[in-house]
């Protein structure tokens, strides 16, 4: 019985500090940064002629629909024009793609035949850049105007090799579950970030919007599910940090519905396993001891132990109350029966497109976890290349 019992706050306690205790403790030690040190300094953008050359680049595939709007966006950002560049990379578009953006012949099109994924064209975009700085995003993703100077300014900072834009999600309708899904755990995702990067850097940036100084860009390969993610965390090896900037941030449109959301989500689990056996280095307490201990609590952990920690709760729990362990396990008991009875319902309200905070929550928090085993399938079987099946928007 007692091996039980540990086991039992073992997996409680690694379940609590992944989603809820990391956020605490993170605070608390920036916190205790601003007591020390005070705030971090305002950085100052320089004059308008100063300003270094920038390369806008989108990676798209089949994105016919979406040239015309992504165009109308960048044509409005707060930049001189003639010191940002814009690139398309078109990874193996079959339709229209390119010719629409010959209508644009200030746009440089980086064309290949090919479809290789998105690593891949990162890899052969960049190679063909030539300014100081590189601003990634996708291609369905609306970028803010003053996007491009908050990232200059960022990097300002010559310590920082990498900035993370926020994503922000919306849905096109009021009670679409995967939209409202998607934007609840972003916005949480958001804080950790912004945090992390408050106490030394954020852990990783999103495709979605993000910006590296050009010349630390390393090819990455082809294979790389989470090429973003990768590429940005790649920095920290090299000495330098991810900034966290919510001033700069695109927005786009959550999944069409929950099937959709699978997807994404699937995707996400198998490459952030795929990230953390690539970047285990960056594991080491003696070498990385601040990015160590926050790539642990806020990627690895969530990505791997966590999931498997709170599955094993339920059968170690049925056996401790079984056994009449004690008064606090049957209400521990009672407390997962409730949860997963309001997940449940969760799930019944978004099947039906519809939903309650108070089941939804629940829900979605299951739906994101029972991915993460979703992904270790996908890892095993996924045979190469750097492909997937887009998950359509709402």
């Amino acid at each position: 019985m007692t091996i039980l019992k540990v086991l039992f706050w073992i997996c409680l306690s690694i379940c609590i500090y992944t989603n809820v205790g990391y956020g605490i403790i993170l605070y608390l030690l920036v916190c205790v940064k601003r007591l020390l040190k005070g705030k971090a300094k305002h950085l100052e953008l320089p004059e308008d002629n100063a300003l270094p050359e920038v390369t806008f680049l989108v990676c798209a595939y089949n994105e016919q629909d979406i040239v015309d709007i992504k165009m109308q966006n960048i044509r409005q950002f707060d930049y001189p024009q003639e010191k940002l560049h814009i690139m398309w990379v078109t990874d193996g578009s079959t339709d229209n793609t390119n010719e629409c953006l010959k209508n644009y012949p200030d746009v440089e099109i980086v064309y290949s035949p090919e479809r290789k994924g998105k690593t891949a064209a990162l890899n052969h975009g960049i190679s063909q850049v030539k300014s100081e700085i590189t601003v990634m995003t996708d291609a369905n993703t609306m970028v803010n105007k003053e996007a491009i100077r908050e990232i200059v300014r960022c990097m300002q900072d010559p310590k920082v090799g990498c900035v993370a834009g926020e994503k922000r999600v919306v849905a096109r309708q009021e009670g679409e579950a995967a939209g409202e899904g998607e934007g609840i755990y972003w916005k949480y995702e958001s804080t950790l970030k912004r945090l992390d990067s408050e106490l030394y850097s954020a852990m990783g940036a999103a495709g979605e919007l993000n910006a590296i100084r050009t010349e630390l860009y390393e090819p990455m390969p082809e294979n790389a599910l989470l090429d973003d993610f990768v590429m940005s965390m790649k920095m920290l090896k090299r000495g330098y940090t991810i900034a966290y900037t919510s001033e700069a941030y695109a927005m786009e449109y959550g999944s069409a519905d929950m099937d959709e959301e699978s997807k994404r989500k699937r995707r996400i689990a198998a490459g952030g396993l795929q990230s953390c056996w690539w970047l285990r280095s960056l594991m080491n307490p003696f070498r990385y001891p601040l990015v160590a201990f926050q790539f642990v609590s806020h990627r690895v952990l969530r990505w791997s132990i966590t999931p498997f920690a709170m599955m094993a709760l339920i059968p170690l729990n049925v056996a401790l109350v079984m056994m009449k362990a004690g008064t606090i396990y049957t209400v521990a008991w009672v407390l997962q029966i409730a949860f997963y009875l309001a997940a449940f319902w969760g799930y019944l309200l978004a099947q039906r497109g519809k939903k309650h905070k108070l089941t939804y929550i629940p829900y979605y928090f299951m739906f994101m976890n029972m991915n993460v085993f979703r992904g270790i399938h996908y890892l095993r079987t996924h045979q190469g290349g750097g492909t997937w099946e887009k998950a359509k928007r709402g």
